[in-house]
């Protein structure tokens, strides 16, 4: 099932299914629950992120042609760090550059997202594909000048400016994708990540990105206002964000 989050033309927000012909249903109950279709044609006046995470745990030098287009070492452990849930931002919605605290090094990074969608801890990795509700497009937006050099040696800084995390354009449930291939697999992220560590119903995992990032080009090629990113994956879809300055 293809489920997306939307405005109505009141302003009011409901999921709903997409179906193969494109076309969009209204859906009630619990996303965390049980949904039933209404049948109702769902009045998508603006489409949103698939959901508001709890948390947004990320992982990083998950594909080895990006670790080695970094010059970095295939790690033995997953390489762990966390990004705000108030940087998640909805498809369509601008991708703004920092100004305030200026960054000219912003960079794209096209990741497939793993919703969890109950209390998970201390899960095996047999076990682990149960806890998840379904997989999403993310774009895990890296300021790598902070990232890299001004934060005091952690990710953090550089991966939470507003709007550092377009989320979209829709939640595949997990039946539709069983277990996509990694160094590190989903079920061995959610063993991991749930170890001694309670994952919380809406807990997103950024699993990685692939090679080709901007800040790996010869000479490094990071976004401008005016440009438009698409993170795209087969059987979810497109996730598109124009992007913009920031206005200080």
């Amino acid at each position: 099932m293809k489920i997306i989050r939307y405005s109505d033309s009141t302003g009011k927000i409901h999921h709903g299914q997409t179906h193969a012909d494109g076309t969009s249903t209204r859906l009630e109950g619990d996303l965390f629950g049980s949904l039933r279709d209404t049948g109702e044609k769902a009045n998508v006046a603006k489409l949103l992120s698939p959901l508001y995470p709890s948390d947004i745990v990320c992982i990083g030098l998950n594909y080895r042609k990006h670790a080695e287009e970094g010059g970095q070492a295939i790690p033995e452990y997953p390489v762990v760090f966390m990004k705000t849930s108030s940087t998640c931002t909805n498809p369509g919605d601008p991708i703004v550059l920092p100004r305030k605290l200026r960054s000219d090094a912003v960079d794209y990074e096209c990741e497939l997202a793993v919703v969890i969608g109950k209390a998970c801890h201390n899960v095996s990795k047999a076990d682990a594909l149960k806890y998840v509700l379904g997989y999403t497009c993310a774009n895990d937006l890296s300021a790598r000048d902070w990232q890299l050099k001004k934060g005091g040696s952690q990710w953090c800084r550089g991966k939470t400016f507003a709007t550092f995390a377009p989320l979209g354009p829709c939640l595949v449930t997990a039946d539709e994708i069983p277990n996509p291939d990694m160094i590190f697999d989903v079920p061995t992220l959610i063993e991991f990540l749930s170890g001694s560590t309670l994952l919380t119903p809406g807990t997103v995992i950024l699993t990685g990105t692939p090679h080709g990032v901007g800040g790996a080009r010869k000479p490094p090629v990071f976004l401008q206002g005016g440009d438009t990113v698409t993170i795209e994956i087969e059987k979810i879809g497109a996730l598109t964000n124009p992007v913009v300055e920031e206005a200080v």
